[in-house]
């Protein structure tokens, strides 16, 4: 399934309108709260569905400072954005009930173009603060106060 999910991002990526060039980041110097993020692969789980958790990363994505949003692929859970100087994937993946999470639940993680983990610090960070935000907006979704992102 991960498989699949890779092979679809690396295709949708490399439809973009223009070409860019991926510039290799140089290696991050880690903080006491990147390594705290860090401990994984920087991913998180909300109990939240993931069109819900999508759309909610979506209203927060286009509302942050710094972050340049690109392009989005709903069936692919995924949004292309800029940050930091890095151009990476924002992905969205449902996750199955199990003995310990019986409700909705979905990951959220940051994936390089190429459809490798990106545990860059800008992705970190970027995941941090979706992270901090998305259960605010997750509410205001559930309560009707926000649709699909507007881009």
């Amino acid at each position: 399934m991960r498989m699949a999910v890779v092979t679809a991002v690396v295709i949708v990526a490399g439809c973009g309108g223009s070409p860019s060039k991926v510039e290799t980041p140089a290696p991050p110097t880690q903080s006491e709260a990147d390594r705290e993020v860090d401990a994984g692969r920087g991913e998180f789980t909300v109990a939240a569905g993931m069109n819900d958790t999508w759309n909610a990363v979506g209203q927060i994505l286009i509302r942050l400072d710094g972050v340049n949003y690109e392009m989005r692929a709903q069936m692919l859970g995924i949004y292309t954005v800029r940050y930091r100087g890095e151009r990476f994937i924002i992905l969205t993946r449902a996750l199955l009930a199990s003995t310990e999470r019986k409700g909705l639940a979905t990951e959220v993680g940051a994936l390089w173009l190429d459809g490798k983990p990106n545990n860059s610090a800008a992705a970190r960070d970027l995941l941090r603060q979706l992270q901090q935000h998305l259960p605010a907006e997750l509410a205001l979704i559930e309560a009707g106060g926000r649709g699909k992102p507007k881009h």
